[in-house]
């Protein structure tokens, strides 16, 4: 069963309704709050928790129930309300269940998963006694060490939600890594994937035959030493691990016809009080897809509205410390970016990495690409841009199986950072094709044109040879 229970509801949970799930657990039941009053715990005798609840949220983004829980949503704007139940203890899964079930009844709406939100029954809990509260105090932290955090989720895709953006803030703040545990079954949402940081963090996906595997990289795991770590061989050496690749890892990656186009880029703009951001992502998102963004928030599912002025806004009232969003597109033409904002010593930065997803018959819109960067050069200060295509999942998760990396389409270097380079180094290049030349003569940014044929990754050495060139390790 699963540890997350989520009540769709198309009015707001009124306080009377939040506490007649509440008592799911009796009215003796003891509650407390985290988190200035955003997270409500069901505990134990002993006060210890037995169900998380997270403040309902309102979201205004069409697609975003089936894009993370494959269910069906109410129209919008509805709103989501997450509860999430102590590992390991039966009866807190129950609980999560009955308070997502009353609510869902007393307010109106859906339940996911609908098994686990099946009774309004008061579910008894006499006796029960769940772990003591971790010590970062994090209702998603299922185990800690002095290591690592572990997550343990079982949700179709593991979001970048509330919980899981806590869980990694407090990781790092305690310099712990963060481990996050899904069955089989699991993907990542693509903000998740961007967000783990190197070693000891990982995805451990749990396997019949080999127990644990990394779900980015295959590896054969095991629990040693207080965090998962690659399986030990025999015969291995700290220059040759030969660590073990797991059989699902492997298993069942045939071509299926779908395709992502993946751009990553950073623009430098002249710190102004005047400045609008994101509206470099708006005008890629437009020239690819014909339409600006549906919705962004700081965290999943993205529960606002696209607007520029708002998240302007946003990005101001946190400077000088970042900001990091995550943004996505309409549910018939998948698209999600992560952005993170920060102010730098040569002005504001927009570091954005964003993909759309193709089906098979689905034609990318590769002449787009030119005219995205031009944009990019021309009126969003572009410091460089990389234009990938991927044979990746339309629907643009990350599941625990072999995916081949990208091969470069395009890329762009700006307009100051071709100005910056030694005589003509940046137009005479060790490239077959010759740059473009992006805006005005006189100050021009240079896109570099690759095959961009997913299956020949020979794309790639092409790349590499034209960066040794710019950094000025090759002779053109």
């Amino acid at each position: 069963m699963t540890k997350d229970v989520i009540a769709l509801t198309q009015k707001m949970p009124d306080p009377l309704s939040v506490l007649a799930g509440l008592l799911s657990g009796g009215p003796d039941k003891l509650v407390g709050t985290e988190g200035d009053g955003a997270v409500v715990r069901l505990c134990d005798e002993q006060g210890r928790p037995l169900v998380s609840i997270e403040a309902p949220l309102l979201v205004q983004v069409r697609g975003e129930a089936q894009r993370l829980l494959g269910a069906s949503e109410p129209p919008v704007p509805y709103w989501w309300t997450e509860a999430r139940a102590t590992t390991g203890v039966t009866e807190g899964e129950k609980l999560a269940g009955t308070f997502a079930a009353r609510l869902a009844t007393l307010v109106g709406g859906t339940a996911w998963p609908p098994q686990a939100a099946r009774s309004l029954a008061v579910v008894k809990t006499d006796g029960v006694s769940a772990v003591p509260a971790p010590a970062a105090a994090q209702p998603a932290v299922d185990v800690l060490t002095d290591k690592v955090a572990v997550v343990i989720q079982d949700r179709p895709v593991v979001a970048m939600t509330a919980w899981l953006a806590d869980a990694f803030r407090a990781a790092a703040d305690a310099e712990l890594g963060l481990q996050i545990v899904t069955p089989p079954g699991t993907r990542l949402s693509p903000a998740v994937r961007a967000s783990l940081p190197g070693w000891p963090s990982r995805w451990v996906v749990q396997d019949e035959k080999a127990g644990y595997y990394d779900g980015l990289s295959g590896a054969v795991l095991e629990w040693r030493d207080g965090l998962f770590m690659p399986v030990r061989s025999p015969g291995a050496t700290p220059d040759d691990p030969r660590t073990p690749v797991a059989e699902s890892f492997t298993r069942d990656v045939a071509d299926t016809g779908e395709r992502q186009l993946a751009v990553s880029y950073r623009t430098v703009h002249p710190a102004d009080d005047r400045l609008v951001l994101g509206g470099s992502l708006e005008a890629v998102w437009r020239e690819i897809t014909g339409e600006p963004p549906a919705g962004w928030g700081t965290e999943e599912p993205v529960n606002l509205p696209w607007s520029l002025r708002q998240l302007t806004d946003m990005a101001h009232e946190r400077a000088p410390e970042p900001t990091w969003l995550v943004v996505v597109g309409s549910p018939e033409r998948p698209g999600l970016a992560t952005v993170r904002i920060s102010r730098t010593k040569g002005g504001v930065e927009e570091d954005v990495t964003l993909a759309f997803g193709y089906g098979p018959g689905e034609e990318i819109p590769q002449d787009a690409v030119p005219r995205a960067a031009e944009v990019l050069a021309t009126r969003h200060d572009l410091q460089s841009m990389l234009v990938q295509i991927r044979k990746a999942r339309r629907d643009l998760s990350v599941p625990p199986h072999f995916e081949g990396p990208g091969v470069p389409y395009a890329f762009v270097l700006g307009a100051e950072e071709v100005r910056s380079l030694p005589s003509d180094r940046a137009r005479r290049t060790p490239l077959a094709q010759p740059p473009r030349e992006l805006g005005p003569r006189t100050r021009p940014a240079l896109y570099y044109p690759f095959p961009g044929d997913p299956s020949d990754l020979s794309g790639w050495q092409h790349f590499e040879q034209l960066m040794r060139h710019l950094k000025g390790g090759q002779a053109a």
